[in-house]
């Protein structure tokens, strides 16, 4: 019986900047301009359960979809793409795959066998990349197998992409492999031996590469994709290029150029058509040719990696085109910033982020940087910690309560004005315990919020476990500091805004994760527009 879901496989050389996930999220646009119902997932060889416990300069931020899942961030490539979301299935990591192995085990399932690699681990991770396809929801999914071909913890995966290729059958799934053809300069030529290996290393594990994107900084001649064809068993016309792009989101365009979507389909025996990257195309027109230019500080405390807020700048570049406007994102380490360097470092600014994060490090100058955009009428944005430290510098610097903090950095003091939930004090579990996924927000009319949004009623992905302590409410509020949205089932305060300021917005949730090509997100949005309008006041 043919499947009714076809497969693509998207394997990993030695590769540079431009990775597995964007040319992945590339073609899936061009399958969905054309029509066809795509969705991808990331296969992770790492131990970890998923990236929730991981330390930001490890892998990047974790992203979180709209059922809580902690996840890899090329599944935010995949949401800003495809403008739909994704879920727990989207992301599988060795941790899951073996937890889910051992906890059958243990409950006796296997039947006194003996478990193992073959068939058991590569039976779960068949299982896990079908779940999608057998949902009845796409024609086509793209798996994207985290990695470089040849690393142990990457051979159950290729193994498992080896039994699936047999058991599904011709023109139902295919490899990309995904490589890097080097320039040397002192030689002034591009080297494909790289490649070749990356290729018989595949080969070895049994998986023959269907179509190879070979990553270039120069046009690759066609002398060397013959002799690419020749030496890896692939078609000339299935050896794709890949060169340096200005951004990401030019890529679609130069796999259209390339025709993968018409190799790949031909290949799937689906019909191909033009795709319609109409909108797709007005989006990087508009990115491309700002009318005005703004620079907005991103202050946070894993700046050094640019990974670590990857949707924020996204999200950022989505906004700057809807308001055709160029945003210059200028990091700011939070760890260095006091009250004798703040003017130096933010008056210039024409917004501030304060960026999401845990633990107390950097949080002083955080708190630094919020008194001096309040006082300085500094367009502010504070995500999740950068909320609760806007919380902490008004209930401080306003209000006067000297020691008002949050008990994650100060479980002593006498204003816990952020404190932990109720139901989160019994954990001792650190993966998967937070307030995670989407949650209900009703916003009060009148509002900042309110102007954005455009309704009462919205719904946001949260990843947190302390709050705004609702005791403080009434208190903070008579200041002047007003709590204009709230979840309605829990009352748990979810924005804040100081309607004193020209723009003063904290809100509890992450609004990045959700911002895409199609539908940047309404606060970046209005951030970015009401940063516009400082810039020009100054």
């Amino acid at each position: 019986m043919t499947p009714e879901t076809k497969y693509i496989f998207v394997t990993g050389g030695v590769t540079s900047s431009l990775g597995k996930g964007i040319i992945a999220a590339s073609l899936a646009k061009l399958l969905q301009a054309q029509g066809y119902r795509t969705t991808i997932q990331k296969l992770d060889p790492y131990i970890n359960v998923d990236p929730g416990t991981l330390n930001p300069y490890e892998h990047g931020e974790c992203y979180v979809t709209d059922d809580g899942a902690e996840t890899d961030l090329d599944l935010g490539h995949y949401e800003r793409f495809l403008n739909v979301p994704t879920s727990q299935a989207n992301n599988v990591t060795t941790g899951r795959i073996y937890q889910s192995v051992i906890n059958r085990e243990r409950k006796g399932e296997f039947l006194g066998k003996t478990v193992q690699v073959i068939p058991h681990i590569t039976d779960e991770i068949k299982n896990r990349i079908q779940i999608l396809g057998n949902s009845g929801d796409y024609d086509i999914v793209i798996t994207e197998i985290g990695g470089t071909v040849g690393d142990i913890e990457s051979l159950p995966y290729i193994e498992a992409v080896r039994q699936l290729k047999w058991d599904l059958g011709d023109n139902n799934a295919l490899v990309i492999h995904l490589t890097l053809i080097p320039y040397l300069t002192a030689a002034g030529e591009l080297k494909t031996k790289p490649t070749q290996h990356s290729v018989k290393t595949l080969m070895e594990s049994g998986v023959q590469a269907d179509i190879l994107v070979c990553r270039t900084e120069h046009e690759l001649p066609s002398d060397l994709k013959r002799k690419l064809a020749l030496f890896c068993n692939v078609r000339e016309e299935a050896i794709i290029q890949s060169i340096d792009a200005s951004t990401i989101y030019d890529v679609p365009n130069l796999m259209l150029e390339e025709k993968l979507d018409q190799v790949v389909l031909k290949k799937l025996a689906l019909n191909s058509d033009v795709p319609d990257l109409t909108n797709w195309n007005k989006f990087v027109k508009r990115h491309k040719n700002p009318k005005s230019e703004i620079t907005i500080g991103l202050i946070g405390k894993y700046v050094e990696l640019q990974d670590s807020y990857k949707s924020i700048l996204e999200a950022f570049i989505h906004a700057g085109a809807e308001n055709e406007v160029k945003v210059n994102v200028e990091s700011v380490h939070s760890e260095y910033l006091n009250a004798d360097n703040i003017k130096m470092k933010l008056s210039h600014l024409d917004g501030v982020l304060v960026a999401p994060g845990f633990g107390e490090r950097g949080i002083e100058g955080k708190i630094t940087a919020i008194k001096y955009v309040r006082e300085n009428n500094i367009p502010f944005l504070g995500i999740c910690l950068g909320m609760q430290m806007a919380v902490i510098e008004f209930c401080r610097n306003v209000m006067e309560l000297s020691d008002a903090s949050s008990t994650e950095m100060n479980p002593d003091t006498t204003n816990p004005v952020i404190d932990i939930m109720e139901d989160q004090k019994t954990i001792t579990d650190m993966g998967g315990t937070m307030r995670l996924g989407a949650w209900d927000c009703h916003i009060e009319k009148d509002t900042i919020a309110y102007k954005v949004y455009q309704s009462q009623d919205i719904k946001e992905r949260h990843r947190h476990r302390y709050e705004f302590n609702s005791t403080f409410k009434a208190q903070i509020e008579a200041a002047g500091l007003k709590a204009t949205g709230y979840n309605p089932d829990t009352k748990l305060v979810e924005i804040v805004e100081n309607p004193s300021h020209p723009w003063f917005v904290g809100v509890q949730y992450h609004p990045e994760y959700k911002s895409t090509v199609a539908n940047p997100h309404p606060l970046f949005v209005a951030f970015v527009k009401a940063s516009l309008k400082h810039s020009k006041k100054k």
